[in-house]
């Protein structure tokens, strides 16, 4: 219409960008283009398994090198770093059991009380390293930042070989005794496992490489000192090292409340290997398979089980008082 032309807007003026150009500019033809093979996880910047490479980077760069003492080298596990035992209270218990820490980082500012002052004399007595760090430094070892401005650096244990545990009761007088634990999950089970074989004249333990409990600050912590005169092994297959062992001579005994034998009716002055099933489920197929007989601990009370470590421990005491007869 022709009154209609002389609207604003309605005839387009010339040299105005506005509508259909011709051609994309090569988007489309850069758009048909392949991207080439997808990067790993860790390359890709929003996957989570890179945020937790750059995190691991970022914690590890930048620390001071401990050096390892007793069996423990400079890393955390196998393959982590360094293990931070954070706040008051489980730092100075760590040094009184006697945990082998490689440095004790305080912060800058830090209100001193008895357990800090005491935390710095026992490592100064021993020889750990005494740093003081800005807080920020501490607030990277802790996720929620309850460190109370102390942290001690704890490198991992040093595992044996289960061989050696073999080597180990061989050289002794006595008859072997050594403890199996079949997937321990709780570090403080093992701990106490491991304080109860050294009271009882046991010669190791031994643990499954993957899904168990590893030997951390707690359990040491929990071993009161016992973890660094008593060897503990990793085996990689622990069906394979309890046949092994029961081909030298050595009576596999399983612990278990449905058992086939009291604990009553048990020889310990044979060379044995007490086992130990996991907290919850109890001993696994393959290995209770592999026992020579099942024990079972009689109760008088109404109580239906015993904890992992306090059963491992009456055993180990029944067996010791047979030896002793």
């Amino acid at each position: 219409m022709a009154g209609n032309s002389q609207r604003r807007g309605a005839v387009r003026k010339s040299g105005s960008k506005k509508g259909a150009v011709v051609g994309s500019g090569g988007k489309r033809r850069r758009g048909l283009e392949g991207r080439g093979a997808t990067p790993p996880a860790e390359k890709r910047t929003k996957h989570p398994a890179a945020k937790r490479a750059a995190a691991k980077a970022k914690s590890t760069h930048g620390r001071p090198a401990g050096g390892g003492t007793s069996r423990f080298p400079g890393r955390r596990h196998h393959d982590d770093g360094p293990e931070w035992v954070l706040g008051r209270n489980p730092v100075v218990e760590c040094l009184r059991a006697g945990v082998p820490a490689t440095a004790l980082y305080v912060a800058v500012g830090t209100e001193n009380d008895d357990r800090l002052t005491e935390s710095v004399r026992r490592a100064a007595d021993t020889g750990i390293a005494i740093l003081e760090v800005p807080r920020t430094d501490l607030d990277r070892f802790s996720a929620n930042g309850l460190h109370q401005g102390v942290a001690l650096q704890v490198p991992p244990y040093r595992y044996a070989h289960p061989d050696d545990l073999l080597d180990r009761a061989r050289d002794s007088a006595a008859p072997a005794l050594l403890v199996a634990l079949d997937h321990i999950s709780d570090p403080r089970n093992l701990g106490a496992v491991i304080r109860s074989v050294a009271a009882f004249g046991g010669h190791g333990v031994v643990i499954p490489q993957r899904r168990s409990a590893s030997l951390t600050a707690v359990a040491w912590r929990t071993s009161a000192g016992a973890a660094a005169r008593l060897p503990v092994a990793r085996a990689t297959n622990l069906t394979r090292t309890l046949k092994g062992w029961a081909a030298h001579g050595i009576q596999i005994v399983g612990l278990d409340a449905g058992g086939d034998i009291t604990v009553d009716e048990f020889d310990g002055r044979e060379p044995t290997v007490v086992v130990v099933g996991s907290e919850g489920k109890g001993l696994s197929r393959l290995v209770r398979e592999s026992c020579d007989a099942v024990l079972s601990i009689p109760m008088a009370g109404p109580v239906e089980s015993l904890n992992a470590s306090v059963a491992a421990g009456v055993v180990l005491a029944e067996a010791a008082r047979q030896r002793r007869a």
